[in-house]
């Protein structure tokens, strides 16, 4: 068993403690172990809660990382537009051969099929990957359905309110034509 805990030993945890140094800082500092320095908190009412500071660091941190996510959704992004260049772009072609070793280059002007299907293939790659890193926004036709929606309703309602009843129904073969 440890040496008991003493007055010096509560001053130096509350000294410590107001100046935000950590338990187990304290329990370096004191040469006890972090559950007297916790213990010791405890009887003078103090507490090593760090949620909010750690909830703040989170927050942070993720923000952080969207931004790098987005960023590098943009690198992708790019990749993909400078390979959809080549799809459509002259080609150099080369060659080492023949018994004499000799170099043999010829311009293509455009890719030959192979090389399109691994230029498709990178550009697909490169689109999935940014749109997973940071997936599209809603292009808001669900908030412009929503308001046409509402705008129906309150006609609706309005009609109701002076003819004494809802509007007919277009198919409703009882429907007055206003064109008539």
């Amino acid at each position: 068993m440890g040496r008991p805990i003493d007055a010096k030993d509560r001053a130096a945890v509350r000294r410590l403690h107001a100046q935000g140094t950590s338990r187990n800082d304290i329990a370096r500092a004191i040469k006890r172990s972090p559950s007297t320095v916790s213990k010791i908190a405890a009887e003078l009412g103090l507490t090593f809660d760090r949620a909010a500071e750690v909830e703040a660091a989170t927050a942070v941190r993720k923000a952080d990382l969207g931004a790098r996510r987005a960023a590098f959704a943009e690198r992708l992004q790019d990749i993909a537009e400078r390979e959809a260049d080549k799809l459509h772009a002259p080609t150099l072609y080369w060659e080492w051969g023949g018994k004499d070793h000799k170099y043999a280059e010829k311009t293509a002007p455009e890719p030959i099929p192979a090389d399109r299907r691994a230029i498709m293939s990178t550009i697909a790659t490169a689109v999935d990957r940014s749109l997973k890193l940071v997936p599209p926004k809603d292009d808001g036709a669900a908030e412009s359905r929503s308001v046409i929606g509402d705008l129906m309703a309150g006609l609706a309602r309005d009609y109701a309110a002076r003819n004494d009843g809802p509007p007919p129904e277009p198919d409703d073969p009882g429907a007055v034509d206003d064109a008539e």
